[in-house]
């Protein structure tokens, strides 16, 4: 467990106004300090956020929509000024707060390590057919661009080491932020571990999410190219 527990939630958000109130929530009752970052958000976001006075709540507001990555740079740049390490826990639902407990404990004491949440029950008949076959597509090309061979890479519920982290040099800013993040880490000798965590895809509830499979799939296609290439240009040298 991390020493002196010091550890932030941090949570990205555009516009998850109709979940977001019940996973603050669920969060603020832990007892940790929460960073929220609205990522310019066009729906009643803002306003669920305002009217959930708690001191423990910081809310950081993004003008416009700048991408996943971006916002959750800013939760951990927010979050490293009173924490050493930062969990992202993702604003539409499908992870379960009570769940921070077991990423927290999956640190051994004096280790620095991100500790991805390995979601259970990916192929149950809920889950969005886009959620399996991107796993499945993003841990191959993640160990292929010379990052660690891991279970779910897709999964955004995650506890960082945030001077560590911040430290990296992460070029996406949206949703390929978080398996760049792998990759980079790896190369950087910081270690990559999993533990599982629960996932809630509800039938016959809409789930909230902004991944687009065709832009996003040529996005990540462009982010494993640049690191291949990357990794195989360092070798020649």
């Amino acid at each position: 467990m991390p020493e002196n527990n010091r550890v932030g939630i941090v949570i990205p958000v555009y516009n998850h106004g109709t979940r977001i109130s019940d996973v603050v929530a669920k969060v603020v009752a832990l007892g940790y300090p929460l960073f929220v970052v609205d990522d310019g958000s066009t729906d009643a976001t803002a306003e669920m956020l305002s009217a959930m006075d708690n001191q423990k709540i910081t809310v950081i507001t993004h003008s416009e929509n700048l991408g996943k990555g971006a916002a959750l740079l800013s939760g951990f740049q927010a979050a490293a000024k009173e924490c050493d390490w930062a969990v992202s826990i993702d604003g539409d639902g499908q992870h379960k707060p009570e769940d921070i407990e077991n990423l927290i404990k999956a640190i051994k004491k004096g280790q620095r390590a991100i500790i991805i949440g390995n979601r259970q029950g990916m192929d149950e008949t809920n889950v969005p057919w886009t959620s399996k076959v991107g796993r499945k597509f993003s841990n191959f090309w993640v160990w292929a661009s010379g990052g660690p061979m891991v279970s779910d890479s897709q999964s955004g519920f995650r506890l960082y080491p945030l001077p560590e982290v911040l430290a990296l040099t992460v070029k996406s800013r949206r949703f390929q932020y978080e398996v760049e993040v792998l990759v980079i880490a790896h190369q950087q000798k910081i270690p990559v571990f999993e533990t599982p965590v629960q996932v809630v895809y509800q039938k016959g509830v809409e789930r909230i999410s902004h991944f687009h499979p065709w832009q996003d799939f040529l996005r990540n296609a462009a982010t494993f190219s640049r690191l291949i290439c990357k990794r195989i240009f360092s070798k020649k040298r």
